[in-house]
C-alpha cells in the first residue's frame, strides 16, 4: 500500500487523506498528549472502527507480524511493548491508525521513570482488605486507569496543609486542604482526590467545596465503603515547571467519633502539615503523630503531641511518603 507524499491512506475500504490526522476527536487527541499508551491505543482503534483481527491484517501488510492476543494485551494495559524490539510494530500501528509520527512511541513505558522519577505506590500497596480495589474502581470511573499509577503523577507535591475541625461530639466536620504542586511535564490540568469518611459516614451527603485554583469536576461515591473520589479541574493546562496552588474543603458531620486523621501519600511530599482543631469543651485525651507504611501496619514513628490553649494540635512531616502520615486521637 503506497503511503508516500500526499497519497491517500486506505483502511478497511475507507479512503482518507492525511489531513484527517489533525481532525482526531478531542478525547483521542488528549490521550495522545497526556494519557497512557494503552488508553490512547484503545481509543484510536475504536475511532478507526477496526477489529483486532483487521488491525493485525493491516500490520501484516506492512511486514509486521504480531499476535492478536498481544494487541489485546497492549490495548488493555496488561502488557507494554518492549523497547526497542517493539518500536517497528508501534510505528506501524501509528501508520495504520493514521496517527502523527511517534504519537504512540512517546507513550511507551513508565514515562516518569524515564524522567528520573520512580512510580508512585498504588492503593493496594497502602490499603488493607478490599479498600484498594474500591478506590481504584472509583478512579477508573473517572478515567484515571489507576492500575498504571499514572493519575496525579504529573504533579509533584511540594507542600500539603490539612486542617481538620472536630465538633463537641468528637466528630470530624470539616477537612480543608491546601496543596502547592509543581508540574513535572507539560499538560496536567486536574487533580484527583479521595475522601474516606469515618465509621457511620453518609457519603452521599458529603459536600466538597472548592476555593482557589480549582473547580469540581466529576464525582463518584461508594456508599458501602464510605468513600468518594472527586476530580478537581484547573483553569488551564500547566507547563512543565509551573507552580500551582489550589484549595478545597470537604464537609461531613455524619460519622461517629473520629479516631484521628491520616493522609495517604502515594508519592513523596516535601512538606506536610496537618492541624486538628478541637472544640474547647471537648478536647482529646491524647494526640499522637504517626507514620505508617500501610494502614494495617504498626507505626514506624509515634510521638505524643501537645494541644494548645486554642484547642489545636499540629503535626509536621518533612519529606514524607510513600505511606500514611497523620495524627491518632484518643478521647476522654
Amino acid at each position: 500500500m503506497a503511503q508516500d507524499g500526499n497519497l491517500p491512506l486506505i483502511i478497511d475500504g475507507a479512503r482518507t487523506s492525511r489531513s484527517s490526522v489533525a481532525e482526531l476527536p478531542k478525547e483521542l487527541t488528549e490521550a495522545l498528549r497526556t494519557g497512557e499508551f494503552h488508553h490512547a491505543l484503545r481509543l484510536a482503534i475504536a475511532y478507526r472502527g477496526l477489529s483486532l483481527a483487521r488491525l493485525r491484517a493491516h500490520l501484516a501488510l506492512r511486514g509486521v507480524q504480531i499476535g492478536q492476543s498481544t494487541l489485546s494485551y497492549w490495548q488493555r494495559g496488561l502488557r507494554q511493548p518492549e523497547v526497542p524490539k517493539a518500536l517497528p510494530a508501534v510505528r506501524a500501528l501509528e501508520s495504520v491508525l493514521q496517527l502523527p509520527a511517534d504519537a504512540l512511541v512517546v507513550l511507551i513505558g513508565p514515562r516518569l521513570v524515564r524522567r528520573g522519577h520512580q512510580p508512585a505506590a498504588s492503593f493496594h500497596d497502602l490499603r488493607s482488605g478490599d479498600m484498594g480495589s474500591i478506590v481504584e474502581d472509583l478512579l477508573a470511573e473517572l478515567g484515571a486507569y489507576p492500575s498504571s499509577n499514572h493519575y496525579n503523577a504529573d504533579l509533584e507535591l511540594l507542600s500539603v496543609h490539612d486542617t481538620i475541625t472536630f465538633d463537641a461530639e468528637h466528630r470530624q466536620v470539616s477537612l480543608r486542604t491546601r496543596l502547592v504542586t509543581r508540574a513535572r511535564r507539560h499538560g496536567p490540568d486536574r487533580y484527583l482526590t479521595v475522601y474516606n469518611g469515618d465509621p457511620g459516614c453518609r457519603i452521599d451527603d458529603v459536600e466538597l467545596i472548592t476555593d482557589e485554583g480549582c473547580r469540581v469536576g466529576r464525582m463518584r461515591r461508594n456508599p458501602d465503603a464510605d468513600t468518594m473520589a472527586t476530580e478537581l479541574l484547573f483553569d488551564r493546562k500547566l507547563a512543565e515547571g509551573d507552580i500551582h496552588v489550589f484549595c478545597f474543603e470537604v464537609r461531613d458531620d455524619s460519622g461517629s467519633a473520629s479516631p484521628g486523621y491520616y493522609r495517604m501519600l502515594r508519592d513523596r511530599c516535601a512538606s506536610y502539615l496537618v492541624q486538628l482543631r478541637f472544640d474547647r469543651n471537648a478536647l482529646p485525651a491524647r494526640c499522637t503523630r504517626q507514620v505508617r507504611a500501610r494502614d494495617d501496619a504498626l507505626p514506624v514513628v509515634a510521638e505524643e503531641l501537645a494541644c494548645d490553649m486554642g484547642g489545636v494540635s499540629s503535626a509536621f512531616f518533612s519529606d514524607a511518603g510513600p505511606g500514611l502520615a497523620g495524627v491518632a486521637v484518643e478521647w476522654n
